[in-house]
């Protein structure tokens, strides 16, 4: 996704540098903003809270109950998912109001999130500062984007009828779109962000490849540990209650759907993806020492290597909501610190 800095149009054009600088701490802020996003739709995750807004009304959604009388319809219609007739039933209207404001808080930062793109992009877009490639893949990001909020409420419409929680597979779905769109404006910041070119072996260009690549996969194996709170059980650690393969894990007539609907297996998968994305980042670690990549495989080391601190740190506290907040950011910090090692020896490739 590599973006030209030269402007697309003639003479009243701001300088190239200048404006491609402008473009990058824009989209660095975007990146920001969608790594809130993700973290807030964790915290809806882990309070129980992202069903209790049954509705999807993208404009009229933005305000919240003004009065007593529009909270207790909110909450009547709350009443009519099983989530509340099988786990909340009772509850009082000031426990649903406090998830109410989580899931409410969420959806509202997405549409904040919407208008932080499009009008900055319609700006830099009118004054002449993007390239004609650049607007289009732009213009693509908000697409997503939009896909992105439809998504969310596909995700949530899957807890409403014949379940009492989102189906992990919608969850996963809706984190990954969310990982993707966060991936791809901090390559295009990079691309705008002037930076030393390094030069690299072959080894290593693919290697900062299939770690960025590894690491958004792990990140998605923690998506079916999130959607089936997988993260409350077997808090032991390094085994899984005194087993390597811990009970329920393709036990009895297992099936490969087990695989993703398992609290075992779940667990069991991300706890190997991370030895598996540890050692790929001491291999490129070890692999680059001697070369320019050095600080940037430094910098992957340590980051995986904190995140499994801090993973590790959650299983056995049985994932508090400050834990599990924590690691889901310390994850974002990791595909960013991967995505930005994989980008200095792209450059080097071109």
């Amino acid at each position: 996704m590599n973006a030209s800095n030269q402007p697309s149009h003639g003479t009243a054009a701001p300088d190239a540098a200048k404006a491609s600088r402008r473009v990058a701490l824009w989209l660095f802020v975007m990146c920001g903003l969608v790594a809130a996003m993700v973290i807030v739709g964790g915290a809806t995750r882990l309070t129980d809270s992202g069903l209790s807004i049954v509705e999807w009304r993208p404009v009229t959604g933005a305000i919240p109950p003004l009065s007593e009388a529009d909270w207790l319809a909110e909450f009547e219609k709350y009443k009519t998912i099983p989530e509340y007739s099988e786990v909340n039933y009772g509850m009082s209207l000031s426990e649903f109001k406090q998830i109410y404001w989580w899931e409410w808080g969420h959806r509202l930062l997405g549409r904040a999130l919407g208008f932080a793109f499009l009008i900055p992009f319609a700006f830099f877009a009118a004054t002449r500062q993007l390239t004609r490639g650049l607007s289009i893949k732009l213009g693509g990001l908000f697409v997503l984007g939009g896909l992105q909020g439809a998504l969310g409420w596909w995700m949530v419409s899957s807890g409403l009828a014949d379940r009492i929680d989102v189906s992990q597979y919608r969850l996963a779905a809706h984190l990954s779109l969310a990982v993707l769109l966060f991936g791809c404006m901090l390559w295009l910041a990079f691309d705008l962000w002037p930076v030393r070119r390094v030069t690299a072996p072959r080894k290593l260009r693919l290697g900062a490849f299939a770690l960025a690549g590894g690491v958004f996969l792990q990140m998605i194996l923690g998506a079916f540990v999130a959607g089936l709170r997988a993260g409350r059980t077997f808090n032991t650690w390094p085994l899984m209650d005194g087993k390597f393969f811990p009970d329920g894990y393709f036990h009895g007539r297992a099936s490969f759907n087990d695989l993703f609907e398992t609290m075992a297996a779940v667990q069991f998968n991300h706890r190997i993806g991370a030895y598996l994305l540890a050692a790929g980042a001491l291999w490129f670690y070890l692999a680059a020492r001697k070369t320019a990549m050095a600080p940037r495989a430094r910098l992957v080391l340590a980051a995986v290597g904190f995140q499994i601190v801090l993973g590790v740190w959650t299983v056995l506290a049985a994932t508090p909501i400050s834990l599990g907040l924590a690691h889901q950011a310390g994850a974002l910090l990791v595909f960013g610190a991967a995505l930005y090692a994989a980008h200095g020896v792209s450059a080097a490739a071109r």
